[in-house]
């Protein structure tokens, strides 16, 4: 068994245990990301709203995945 391989392995069960915790906590992690975007976005005043919006977009796609990970669907 490789380096790789043996990481993998010790690294699923916190994988699983993310996702359930996705499953069970989606929306308040989801709120939780747009309160941060909403904040920095303030306090740049503006100037990164593009970007700021492409990342939120990715985390929200990024918690998605997690939750779908265990074949239960998506957030809560």
């Amino acid at each position: 068994m490789g380096l790789f391989d043996d990481l993998k392995a010790k690294l699923e069960p916190v994988k699983d245990k993310v996702g359930d915790l996705v499953q069970q906590h989606g929306g308040k992690i989801e709120q939780g990301i747009d309160k941060a975007a909403r904040v920095v976005d303030e306090k740049t005043d503006g100037r990164y709203s593009s970007q700021i919006r492409t990342g939120t977009g990715k985390a929200k796609q990024a918690l998605d995945r997690l939750a779908e990970q265990d074949g239960r669907g998506g957030r809560a």
